[in-house]
């Protein structure tokens, strides 16, 4: 093999094994990656099937549904647009409740998403970004000016401080 034929050979290694790890790379991240879906999206048939995706929204009342001889519960979620079944197996967040926001991911199995993860908002001010905007986006959600930081609360503060805090009343009383 003349120099030349050995740089070639060298070279055409070198960037198929760069296609190789960049083909490996975005495999194990399309892996891990969980888009989020709204129920309006599943309906309308742009959710994957067998593939672990988040699907969020609002419960819907009256709709959960509790098996009394194991963890299975059976739910509805909406986007104000659409209702959307989901089947979990396991202990629920203590947040958890009918009319309050939730994520939860897991994959769709026909026309169920089965979860294997629920999370439920923190606080009755909060809900999921993605959640709020699947909302907004279906121009049902009317209460999209309570999701906001309040104007009177600088950012990075909250309206109820931990007691003992320096933002506390209770903290300052003595201070006058």
């Amino acid at each position: 093999m003349t120099p030349r034929q050995k740089r070639m050979t060298f070279v055409a290694m070198l960037i198929a094994g760069v296609a190789v790890f960049v083909y490996l790379i975005t495999q194990a991240l399309n892996e891990n990656i969980n888009h989020f879906y709204s129920p309006t999206d599943i309906v309308e048939g742009r959710a994957p099937q067998n593939h672990s995706f988040r699907i969020g929204g609002l419960v819907v009342a009256g709709s959960v549904a509790r098996d009394t001889k194991s963890l299975n519960i059976a739910f509805d979620l909406t986007d104000n647009a659409n209702n959307f079944s989901v089947n979990y197996e396991g202990i629920l967040p203590d947040l958890f409740r009918e009319g309050q926001g939730i994520v939860a991911t897991g994959e769709l199995k026909g026309n169920i998403f089965v979860a294997e993860e629920v999370l439920a908002k923190h606080d009755e001010n909060y809900m999921p970004p993605e959640v709020a905007d699947a909302l907004k986006k279906s121009g049902k959600y009317a209460a999209a000016k309570d999701m906001e930081h309040p104007a009177n609360i600088p950012v990075g503060q909250t309206a109820n401080p931990a007691p003992g805090s320096a933002a506390s009343p209770a903290t300052n009383m003595g201070a006058e």
